[in-house]
């Protein structure tokens, strides 16, 4: 058992860690309150060749491994929780169906450009009356000669006003239940089809988080992703791995404000000394530390899994469910330990907390985590 990083993970962390302190950094307060996207940085993101990182080159990816996907949402997340929800999905969510599900021909066509980095990934599961419960799928698709015609809408998108295809669910045989669901790529410019964004959101605010509606929009018929009727186990295939990204951006995110309170208590004076020479701040920085090396090492050892080929839907449910709850203390802790000035967005710890909730919820929130762990340990 080896807990030291690669070359290649080592130099992968060097390069994202500089790039996030010196590009994402600096603009995510005014970002955050704003609502700007942060289009130049993934722009710049795509330069460094990061947006097919873990698939292979002759997609154009760079064909590292799932750690390396970990640790660069981790260290923009760090700084700024928007980047790397946007990074995760484009990765997880958008990239990620088509390489595991799609055909060679969908592969060059679909996920070339997004390892390019000539637009952004998403992908179209939730939806008004279908949450938790993704086999509630309402969406339905219909084929009509040589085409399908898909009619619906979704909620809570992340990135679909950046993306130019997206990997939709959607249902072609109702009386199947969830094996009559089916996955297709749709293109965001097709007749019928609109993109709009206007959630008002509690954190991550210059993420890009859509809702899709498609009125009679037709598709060849060669767009079904993977098998007819297999959408929906694709779909939570995916989220598996999309799991340890929401994990490793929890990671981030916590290690972002542990580092800002870590600062603050050593500089910030009371009674005469620092906060940091108080033991009741000394324990809260070290139960911090402590949970947040935790979560990394759940996010690695289910990254590992992947790359392994190995099941890894329990360990990626737990670092997940960890993670993100872990996440939520530390972001609390840390406003606690900034006093009055946390509770101020100059000090930045009130956006992570902000930003933090959503890790609960978003790629099944803590209660199905807790559902798919008691399955897979034989409940």
């Amino acid at each position: 058992m080896d807990f030291q990083l690669t070359k290649e993970q080592a130099m992968i962390r060097k390069v994202i860690r500089d790039f996030a302190d010196a590009e994402v950094a600096p603009g995510a307060n005014e970002r955050d309150k704003t609502g700007a996207f942060p289009a130049d940085v993934f722009a710049k993101l795509a330069e460094l060749g990061m947006l097919g990182l873990p698939f292979p080159e002759k997609y154009g990816g760079a064909d590292a491994d799932s750690i390396c996907f970990a640790i660069v949402v981790e260290e923009l997340s760090r700084v700024c929780g928007s980047t790397g929800i946007t990074y995760s999905a484009h990765i997880s969510l958008g990239a990620a169906p088509i390489y595991l599900f799609g055909t060679e021909k969908q592969k060059e066509m679909f996920l070339k450009p997004l390892c390019k980095g000539e637009y952004l990934g998403a992908f179209g599961l939730t939806e008004p009356n279908a949450g938790s419960d993704a086999g509630g799928t309402q969406t339905a698709a219909r084929l009509k000669e040589d085409q399908w015609v898909l009619t619906g809408s979704k909620c809570f998108i992340t990135n679909g006003s950046f993306a130019k295809h997206l990997a939709i669910t959607a249902v072609t045989e109702q009386s199947k239940g969830t094996n009559g669901i089916s996955a297709f790529l749709v293109p965001t410019d097709a007749t019928g089809f609109t993109v709009k964004a206007n959630y008002e959101k509690m954190g991550l605010n210059a993420s890009n988080t859509t809702e899709l509606i498609l009125e009679e929009v037709t598709i060849p018929k060669e767009n079904l992703l993977g098998e007819e009727g297999k959408g929906y186990k694709q779909f939570l295939a995916t989220l598996d791995g999309g799991r340890i990204g929401i994990a490793a951006m929890a990671v981030g995110i916590a290690q972002g404000a542990y580092d800002k309170s870590l600062q603050y208590a050593k500089e910030r004076k009371q009674f005469g000394k620092s906060l940091s020479t108080f033991q009741a701040i000394q324990f809260k920085l070290a139960d911090m530390a402590m949970n947040i090396e935790v979560a990394r090492n759940m996010v690695y050892k289910a990254a590992w899994l992947k790359d392994q080929g190995k099941n890894f839907k329990k360990e990626a449910a737990m670092a997940k469910l960890f993670a993100s709850e872990m996440c939520m203390r530390v972001c609390d802790q840390a406003i606690q330990i900034h006093g009055g000035y946390g509770y101020m967005k100059e000090y930045q710890v009130e956006r992570f907390f902000r930003d933090a909730k959503l890790l609960e919820i978003g790629e099944g929130t803590s209660e199905v985590q807790r559902m798919v762990i008691a399955r897979q340990i034989g409940c």
